[in-house]
């Protein structure tokens, strides 16, 4: 080829290069640092506070708003989806994207070797949790010196992100290191390490991400869900503890850093690799919400403890006390408020859960011959619409009111230091203070003709255990309506009907068992099976229990 030509082509190469698209993912930045993680917690916060406020309420309206620091920067094309797995890693990517910086996620996983050798189906849900057999760093490449391959922003959160990401991802210690190293590592439970932009995990499939910490300690989140809504809550025992192989709790995204990359004339970095920080250089490394802060000596961790000012506490409540500015206290009548008011959050985001169903017709449907092979992890009309795993935190989030006054009422009772009080009659302050909030929290539901029907929080929880999860029931059963007057729009058939009686067992079930074979017919249906629903409900009368302790 003639030089003439040849340089011709590379004006035209360099050209086109340097007109760049919209959907470029240029680096401009090679290192993750603090001032970015800084940043990353105040567009986090932004927008969860906009869902806080029911200013937006999905993927699409919130990041079209105000709320996202970066609206109207946006390229055509962006599809602005994400389920809770999706959530945080969209998040993470999306800042990343619009700040220049460096980008690499696990894009291959494996489960844990049992000791019994037995094969893990299902990598969301195993037993010991997840190894990273490979990662994908988005690198900008370059040819012949001036042609540049970016990769594709817009391809990237549109389908390789969402395709890849599962709850499977948060499923590991971020103990192991190496090139495979975690996306995300365990951090200290201090104001410092749990911030805005923390991610925290529950090993029943659910992940979400922190955006605001109160002066009393209280932790809330943001989370995504099937049908792309956005919700917010405040962290409870509804994320629970579990083998530390598992990876439950709080955890902060890697930084990363470009290294071996050369720096282009128009000031992006192409080629190189992108390294995690590892552990040891992590100052917000910790371990303790594994282990305890004395550590079982036998190597178990759940007999690990928590001490606090040389008391031993419950993990809950050393979060809490940890997170606390000032003098560390619990305060009984003003934890009660929050967990009922967190509780009437879940109510609400409910209503728009179930009316999703209602205005997409899926209740219209016949029921099917058998529910799906696991009713907390499924896909289809089933995913989108039904709430199992909603219902079971809801669910979760009752019995931990009542178990809140409970030890509370224990800890008056033995004088605990701990305990801020300084009134006469704890059982009868609290019953007062439950009214309150119960009485308050008000929301409505729309029935199958279109009418309102008011709810409060105390309606819900008496009938906590009637409100069906099943897509294919009435909005009424939906709601756990009782009363003729109230189900007389119901068009269930016979079938249907059947149905929500035989589903009274799991919706008895608090636990999220996803270990386990569901798809059963209406007639294998006929009561508790192995890890398949239970015969009676747990308690979660705190009204009789406080008037009971009068």
């Amino acid at each position: 080829m003639k030089k003439s030509i040849l340089l011709s082509l590379l004006f035209v190469a360099s050209s086109t290069a340097f007109a760049g698209s919209p959907n470029d993912w240029r680096i401009t930045q090679p290192a993750w640092t603090e001032q970015h993680e800084a940043l990353f917690g105040q567009f986090v916060t932004r927008i969860a506070t906009a869902i806080e406020k029911r200013q937006c309420g999905t993927v699409t309206n919130c990041l079209q708003s105000s709320a996202n620091m970066y609206y109207g920067t946006d390229p055509a094309g962006l599809n602005y989806t994400s389920d809770c797995a999706d959530w945080p890693y969209y998040l993470r990517a999306y800042f990343a994207w619009k700040n220049g910086l460096p980008f690499s996620f696990e894009s291959a996983l494996t489960a844990r070797p049992l000791p019994t050798g037995q094969a893990v189906t299902d990598i969301r849900y195993s037993p010991q949790g997840n190894l990273i057999t490979k990662r994908m760093d988005l690198l900008t490449k370059k040819f012949l010196l001036v042609k540049t391959n970016f990769p594709n922003a817009v391809e990237v959160l549109n389908e390789t992100l969402v395709d890849t990401v599962s709850t499977a991802s948060y499923r590991m210690s971020g103990l192991d290191e190496g090139d495979n190293f975690s996306d995300l590592y365990p951090v200290k439970i201090s104001r410092d390490a749990i911030h805005p932009g923390t991610v925290v995990y529950d090993p029943n499939g659910h992940a979400a991400i922190i955006y605001k910490i109160t002066d009393e300690g209280r932790l809330f989140y943001m989370d995504a869900h099937p049908d792309n809504s956005l919700t917010t809550g405040m962290y409870t025992p509804k994320f629970e503890r579990s083998n530390p192989n598992q990876g439950a709790g709080f955890k902060n995204f890697r930084p990363l850093t470009l290294v071996d990359a050369k720096m282009d004339s128009s000031g992006f970095y192409y080629g190189g690799r992108i390294v995690g920080t590892p552990n040891s250089q992590l100052p917000l490394f910790g371990t303790e919400q594994f282990f305890g802060t004395n550590p079982d000596q036998g190597g178990q961790w759940s007999k690990g403890t928590f001490i606090v000012n040389n008391t031993t506490v419950g993990y809950y409540d050393y979060v809490r006390l940890k997170l606390t500015l000032g003098a560390q206290h619990l305060d009984p009548i003003e934890d009660l408020k929050n967990l009922a008011s967190d509780i009437c959050s879940g109510l609400k985001d409910r209503v728009a859960a179930v009316d999703a169903a209602r205005t997409s017709g899926v209740q219209l449907k016949p029921h099917p011959d058998t529910l799906p092979m696991n009713i907390y992890g499924s896909d289809g009309e089933w995913e989108s619409f039904a709430t199992p795993s909603r219902d079971a935190r809801l669910k979760v989030s009752f019995v931990d009111l009542l178990n809140s006054a409970k030890n509370s009422m224990a800890k008056y009772r033995a004088k605990d230091p701990s305990l801020k009080y300084t009134g006469t009659n704890l059982a009868q302050d609290l019953l007062q203070a439950y009214a309150q909030v119960a009485t308050s929290c008000q929301f409505s539901y729309y029935t199958s003709s279109g009418k309102s029907v008011l709810m409060n929080l105390e309606a819900a929880r008496q009938r906590l255990f009637n409100m069906s999860f099943d897509p294919y029931h009435c909005v009424e059963s939906r709601w756990g309506a009782r009363l003729p007057q109230e189900l007389a729009d119901c068009a269930d058939d016979d079938n249907k009907k059947q149905w929500y009686a035989a589903e009274q067992w799991l919706r008895n079930q608090t636990d999220r068992r996803y270990d386990v074979q569901m798809n059963y017919s209406l007639d294998q249906l006929t009561g508790p099976l192995p890890g398949v629903g239970v015969a009676t409900p747990p308690d979660v009368d705190i009204v009789s229990y406080l008037k009971s302790q009068m």
